[in-house]
């Protein structure tokens, strides 16, 4: 994911849907001068970590049925 689309995600007011590695994740924080961001899996709110920008991606929600 490019930083500057992480940064908006962070930023908007509604929940965008991403993934990490197939993982559901909310991202808190994102780390532009490392090319990193600290998220949490949806499922496990405790399990804070720091990954790679690279490894995460916005979910469309009309990939799946509801």
């Amino acid at each position: 994911m490019e930083k500057q689309r992480a940064q908006e995600i962070v930023d908007a007011i509604e929940m965008i849907q991403v993934s990490y590695r197939g993982i559901p994740v909310y991202i808190q924080e994102v780390h532009a001068e490392k090319d990193m961001a600290t998220v949490f899996p949806l499922d496990q709110m405790d399990d804070e970590q720091t990954v790679e920008l690279n490894g995460l991606y916005e979910v469309n929600p009309n990939e799946y049925p509801n």
